[in-house]
């Protein structure tokens, strides 16, 4: 009997301990089925897809420059497309009116007015008919458009600004300032201009070798560059005094690019073992960077984009034809690899259409525009979220950057900071298109005395692109003026009301 009884008492004591076994092996694979959602949780962004333009949407025969230079030779808005060409006894850019794609004349007006090469352009993110250019002939030039396009060669620039003392290799404007432009030389200097003035109102001398990149937050107060000398650096572009400074060793970083409000810094490079790789840096602590992570071992230059908006970072090589896209989170796994779009034909650099220019009907959220050296063509990319729905998508397109300067040179020069004015693509996209539109000396409206198509004819054209920077100022000023007033309205209605109540 006391055998047995000492059985039953065993197999009870390894049932028991069976039991609670599973039972922890159960909690064990909830938590892990539960740490494995919450890094990889629900994106709206996953099924999203690259589509190419059709033939009839590309544009072709345009002699595309040979430039070994590391830049993307091409920029676009909703009104122009600008691409570097190739051509003799000085440097050269087509601007094309966006809706005239198809083949391009041979003898297509170019803008032609710098001595070297260009090497970068612009579009103002403010006035749609201005771009800035840089050249190897050591200048900066900006340009203003026609609306209906170029009819001849434009050789002469509204404003010339002259202040390094090498080839001019990168040019960026201010997100919410019309009136600042940066310039960075291979002379290792940075320039800010004021162009209300045209002349130079700070020179950046910290670093010691060539600026590779450099990339402004979202407001502007701060400024990412990386240098040859292998440093990521934040400075306050103010005072020119680096902030934070990150010496990358093991690590040749290429290219930087803000990551909108997540206070994050992200670069492309090559690693140690020559594969290239994207990190991700707090900018507050560049002592060593959240992440890392090895792409391939290609060798070309890795272009960073960011969409703010979506949240969404596009990697797209030289040379390539890929473009690979991934969701940005400000938790683990910080970045989210989705998908990955693939052509045939290796790019030489890409243009980025501005939010305002995208074709909301579509729920197209981003788009390219792809230069194929070998074939002289700009091919479009559209990146499009599949949906069957025909109404508006809020929730992948929110309040968006519009074309209204939040502050004028002076006021950020002062140190005064404010982020881009925000526009509805909703309200973009149903308002009726006014560009036909053209006011006559009868339709003329003063207020408070000024005049806001400018009766005085000006004498140079730098008098004229001062008076375009004035009349953005002055109607800014006019609007801030009117929604306080309309403020005040709202407040004495409140206690008109109150008083009647009591």
């Amino acid at each position: 009997m006391c055998v047995i009884y000492s059985l039953c008492l065993s197999l009870h004591y390894f049932s028991s301990r069976r039991s609670f076994g599973a039972q922890k092996e159960q909690i064990f694979m909830t938590k892990v089925k539960m740490s494995w959602h919450s890094m990889y949780k629900s994106s709206k962004f996953r099924h999203v897809y690259g589509k190419a333009g059709s033939r009839e949407q590309c544009y072709e025969g345009i002699p595309i420059t040979h430039s070994v230079h590391d830049n993307h030779f091409c920029a676009v808005n909703p009104k122009f497309l600008a691409v570097v060409t190739e051509s003799a006894g000085g440097g050269a850019f087509l601007v094309i009116p966006l809706h005239k794609p198809g083949r391009i004349d041979p003898h297509h007006p170019k803008v032609c007015g710098h001595q070297g090469s260009v090497m970068d352009i612009r579009w103002s993110p403010f006035m749609d008919n201005i771009i800035a250019s840089s050249s190897e002939d050591c200048t900066v030039r900006i340009w203003q458009i026609p609306d209906g396009g170029l009819r001849r060669n434009m050789t002469e620039a509204l404003m010339i600004l002259i202040g390094h003392s090498r080839r001019v290799g990168l040019i960026e404007w201010h997100p919410t300032c019309s009136g600042i432009l940066l310039s960075a030389g291979y002379d290792c200097k940075i320039l800010i201009w004021n162009l209300e003035e045209g002349v130079a109102v700070k020179m950046i001398d910290s670093h010691p070798d060539v600026i590779l990149c450099m990339s402004f937050n979202t407001d502007g107060s701060l400024l990412a560059t990386s240098c040859k000398d292998k440093k990521l650096r934040i400075i306050d572009p103010r005072s020119g005094k680096v902030l934070q400074e990150a010496d990358c060793k093991s690590t040749r970083v290429n290219r930087v690019v803000f990551l909108g409000n997540l206070k994050r810094v992200l670069t492309t490079g090559v690693s140690r073992w020559n594969t290239r790789q994207i990190a991700l840096w707090d900018q507050e602590d560049l002592s060593a960077p959240i992440t890392e992570e090895e792409i391939d071992g290609l060798s070309g230059v890795l272009f960073p984009f960011y969409d703010a908006d979506t949240h969404m970072l596009y990697l797209a090589g030289k040379g390539d034809g890929n473009i690979r896209y991934y969701e940005v989170s400000p938790e683990k796994p910080f970045l989210q690899f989705l998908m990955e779009f693939r052509s045939p034909a290796p790019q030489k650099g890409l243009g980025v259409m501005p939010k305002r220019g995208m074709d909301v009907s579509e729920c197209e959220i981003f788009r390219f525009y792809k230069l194929v050296t070998l074939k002289g063509l700009v091919e479009p990319i559209s990146m499009i979220v599949p949906r069957r729905s025909e109404t508006y998508q809020e929730d992948i397109f929110p309040m968006t950057a519009g074309t209204e300067s939040a502050l004028s040179a002076a006021e950020w020069l002062s140190g005064i900071d404010r982020g881009p004015q925000l526009i509805s693509l909703k309200e973009a996209y149903k308002r009726p298109n006014p560009a036909g539109l053209r006011a006559s000396k009868r339709d003329r409206r003063t207020v408070k005395g000024i005049d806001l198509l400018e009766n005085i004819t000006p004498n140079t054209d730098k008098e004229l692109l001062k008076m375009v920077f004035k009349q953005q100022d002055e109607i800014r000023k006019l609007k801030d003026e009117l929604g306080e007033k309309d403020e005040r309205i709202r407040q004495l209605e409140l206690e008109l009301k109150n008083l009647r109540n009591t």
